[in-house]
């Protein structure tokens, strides 16, 4: 099913439940080995948790980065989540005792040119480099046109060569003129499955005559405690089936296939249990759903 055009794989790979589904036992020798035996692209959020209060901004570790370039073939891709140092205007209240703190690296150039640095050994193999915003209050972002005038300049500085795309968890932004904005720059548009943000399908109905550039599907469930407690944590069962859904996001897929615009779908664990299996389903679905015209 992976193409030029599509490539599905899963949020993160370190489960040692998979064994037996995705890996063999020997494979916590090195699990990122394997999965690239199956999958094609993997989504990699460790790098996103960077921002402490009293410290410096926290970038890969070389030998991380390493091992996992030495752990794929050539054609596999990392659609990666920049740090939310870059992304966050303030830093999370639970880490500040409830006060609101601005963050001086929010949109720091300097600083995502170093992290782009870091993730040098990775670069013939990046797919999507993606910046995720938080919800965006008045406190934190007077309205859309200051993020896209603010943004828009940061982009505007940063390195050319490489494919970014948008994250935005503030469903009021997701207009005509937030994708006219994307389109304008280049920019690839994330479609969130989850995290109380509006139904992916939705969204596309509206705008996916504006969606042209590299597009991500991340389908994550709603209610992370609720599908841990069905769980227990052990990824190999689905247990929260979201058939129509699924149905959704398979035309979404051939709708942009047709189109000749990339698409990522990132699955996770937590949208129905086990992201493997979701993809098994997945993959079932787009074979069934006629091409868009």
């Amino acid at each position: 099913m992976d193409s030029a055009l599509l490539r599905i794989g899963t949020c993160s790979w370190k489960y040692d439940s998979w064994i037996g589904l995705v890996y063999s036992p020997e494979a916590k020798k090195n699990y990122l080995e394997e999965y690239a035996q199956r999958y094609s692209t993997v989504e990699v959020d460790q790098w996103f948790w960077s921002l402490f209060p009293g410290s410096a901004p926290v970038l890969p570790r070389d030998r991380v980065v390493d091992g996992y370039a030495a752990s794929v073939p050539d054609d596999f891709t990392f659609s990666v989540k920049v740090p939310n140092s870059v992304t966050l205007t303030h830093h999370y209240k639970g880490k500040t005792g409830g006060v609101l703190v601005e963050n001086p690296h929010f949109l720091s150039l300097p600083l995502f040119e170093k992290f782009l640095e870091k993730l040098a050994p990775l670069h013939g193999r990046l797919g999507p480099v993606m910046f995720q915003f938080e919800y965006l209050n008045r406190m934190k972002m007077s309205g859309l046109k200051e993020f896209c005038d603010r943004f828009g300049a940061f982009v505007a500085s940063c390195p050319p060569g490489f494919t970014y795309a948008v994250e935005t968890r503030n469903p009021n932004f997701l207009n005509k003129s937030y994708f006219e904005f994307l389109s304008s720059l280049g920019l690839g548009h994330v479609f969130l499955q989850g995290y109380y943000m509006p139904p992916v399908i939705e969204i596309f109905d509206r705008f996916r005559s504006l969606v042209e550039k590299t597009t991500v599907i991340r389908l994550h469930g709603p209610d992370r405690k609720e599908i841990e407690a069905k769980t227990k944590k052990r990824w190999d069962e689905i247990v929260d089936p979201r058939d129509e859904e699924i149905g959704d996001v398979a035309g979404m897929v051939r709708y942009f296939m047709g189109r000749q615009v990339p698409v990522y779908v990132n699955v996770n664990n937590h949208y129905e249990g086990s992201a493997p299996k979701t993809i098994d389903r997945l993959i079932e679905k787009i074979g069934s759903v006629p091409p868009s015209q």
